[in-house]
């Protein structure tokens, strides 16, 4: 028994007679233990003896098996502990193998070179069938005076170059050829930045200097040619004409251009060059204040959102004055335009360019120098002679198209109901004529008496025809839906209106009417004490609301407070106090 422990025991030079657990991978770690622990065999006699210790012998022989089975525990205890580390160092070093195997990567890259392999040997079939087809559809050689030996060796050499060439055609072009491949354009979406004044203001300072040098040179021209520097503006005349007279007007302008960036080359450079015909007034630029309160940063933005309004303004004007002359919008304009073109396209098909562009340059120095110089400075002159820009002024945008086709479509419904009161006997005229509006007008959910079931006769007085969009603010009560209503607010000459935007076409309960005569108090209001101004709301006092009724968020409130006054003033007699309040809902 001594001397199978000894063999089984664990030592340290010798790790290398343990059995190699990856060379029987159908073996798990328990498996293993197993194996490796195997109980000594015990033979008869000691087995009486362990089971009878004090039998035959004497109580020392005991105690000597007893140390001997503790011995043989602990030797075990020792042969485990060892197994033990030696699967976590195998445990280990298979996974550093593992992660080793993964870096290289070997069969990731046999299986690309096998693709690409096969990918060269699919080509190599294409073309060889695209140079069978091209030879069989290629006509024959023509024949010639030789011996058929002779014929046949030829052909021979030229299929064997036409092959070669192919060949390395392919072997230089082939890989671009393949590579080639109209791929559909990607859509990129760009990531819009989050709102922010600084931002805002940036852009727009940055837009205000991009324009600068643009905005500079057109001052300086209509500078020149209202002959603000009179000295400048005669040697300019004299330069131009000049160069128009002996044919050198287009080098004059490249000339210009040369000289002008060679003015720039040398600013970059540090030189101070000032030229300018008007004499360029120096903004002063306010530092960017970092710690703005909250109606400061909405005033800004208010500030920006006003200039972009007014700039997208303007330029929308221009693209749609262009739109609707060449569209035939106004027919008469662009007759003009029509019948001018033709005469241009006549003139360069007869004229010599040399004396066209003669008449051309002279009639824009004229116009330039001389007619601009009249016109501007005789205005009535400018309205009824200066063709372009009467064109230009009489050309309509399209807010003004609608205004237009909107006006003829209420005359054409308003003819109707003249003539049927001119045919009406017996019936005053000034009653006729007051009822018929009022059936004429309606809302967008139907007549406007029908929808807040007043008399026939009552309508929007004409200053809120189309009525002041707001939100009503009913504090009394205490459901959202109900505190805050968007809508329509209008005003007869007994009634203040207001139609709720969410009422239904048949229903007209979130509707609202107030009699003028009902209303003991009329205010200037101000919703949100944080926003800069005076404020977007009226406030209406009345015996049948415990708290007064806000009609807020109202861009043209001062209007609509006047037209309520005045006409509540009618009414009432008495002119009761006004003041502003402001307060926070």
């Amino acid at each position: 028994m001594l001397k199978r422990l000894d063999k089984i025991r664990f030592r340290g030079p010798k790790r290398d007679e343990f059995l190699d657990l990856a060379e029987s991978p159908n073996a798990s770690d328990s498996e293993c233990n197993d194996d490796l622990l195997i109980k000594p065999r015990v033979s008869i006699k000691d087995a009486e003896e362990l089971r009878d210790p004090a039998g035959t012998g004497s109580i020392p022989m005991a105690a000597a098996i007893q140390d001997y089975q503790r011995a043989e525990a602990d030797r075990l205890n020792e042969v485990k502990g060892h197994l033990e580390i030696a699967l976590l160092e195998k445990h280990f070093l298979q996974e550093e193998l593992r992660k080793l195997r993964e870096e290289t990567n070997i069969e990731t890259l046999k299986q690309e070179l096998d693709k690409e392999r096969s990918k060269r040997v699919d080509l190599e079939q294409k073309m060889s069938e695209i140079l069978k087809t091209r030879l069989e559809d290629s006509p024959p050689p023509p024949p010639k005076p030789q011996s058929p030996t002779v014929n046949g060796t030829g052909e021979k050499q030229k299929e064997s170059l036409r092959s070669k060439l192919w060949k390395w055609l392919y072997e230089r072009l082939g890989v671009y050829i393949e590579d080639f491949r109209f791929q559909p354009e990607e859509n990129t979406i760009e990531t819009e930045e989050p709102l922010s004044a600084k931002r805002l203001t940036e852009n727009m300072r940055r837009l205000k200097r991009g324009a600068k040098p643009v905005t500079n040179f057109m001052r300086n021209l209509s500078a020149l040619s209202s002959w603000h520097s009179v000295y400048t503006s005669a040697i300019a005349f004299i330069i131009y004409m000049n160069a128009v007279w002996h044919g050198w007007a287009i080098p004059m302008f490249l000339f210009l251009a040369i000289l002008r960036l060679s003015l720039n080359y040398l600013i970059a450079k540090g030189w101070r060059i000032q030229w300018s015909i008007v004499p360029e007034v120096s903004e002063p630029m306010e530092p960017p204040k970092e710690d703005l309160t909250v109606s400061e940063k909405f005033q800004l933005v208010l500030d920006v959102a006003q200039k972009a309004q007014n700039l997208f303004g303007k330029m929308s004007d221009v693209l749609e004055k262009i739109k609707n002359l060449f569209m035939w919008v106004q027919p008469e304009i662009t007759q003009k335009l029509y019948i001018g073109l033709w005469m241009a396209f006549i003139a360069s098909c007869l004229l010599p360019y040399k004396l066209l562009g003669f008449i051309i340059g002279l009639y824009a120095g004229i116009k330039f120098f001389i007619i601009d110089f009249i016109f501007k400075s005789c205005p009535k002159l400018r309205d009824k002679y200066d063709t372009p820009y009467i064109i230009w002024n009489n050309l309509p945008t399209d807010p003004q198209l609608k205004e237009r086709n909107s006006a003829t479509l209420n005359r054409r419904q308003i003819q109707p109901m003249v003539a049927r009161g001119s045919l009406a006997a017996g019936m005053p005229s000034g009653i006729g004529r007051e009822e018929e509006s009022g059936r004429a007008y309606s809302t967008k959910r139907g007549p406007f008496h029908e929808v807040f079931n007043l008399s026939e006769n009552e309508r929007p007085l004409p200053v809120c025809e189309n009525g002041w969009r707001c939100c009503l603010i009913n504090r009394d009560r205490k459901i959202p839906t109900d505190y805050i209503r968007n809508g329509v607010l209008y005003v007869t000459e007994n009634y203040l209106c207001f139609e709720s935007s969410s009422s239904r076409s048949t229903s007209s309960k979130k509707n609202k009417v107030i009699k003028l005569q009902d209303i003991t108090d009329i205010q200037k209001y101000k919703v949100l004490s944080v926003l800069p101004g005076s404020g977007m709301g009226i406030s209406i006092a009345t015996p049948s609301t415990q708290k007064p009724l806000v009609f807020g968020a109202m861009i043209h409130r001062d209007e609509a407070f006047d037209a309520i006054f005045s006409q509540y003033t009618k009414i009432i007699g008495a002119t009761p106090s006004v003041t502003v309040t402001n307060s926070e809902t």
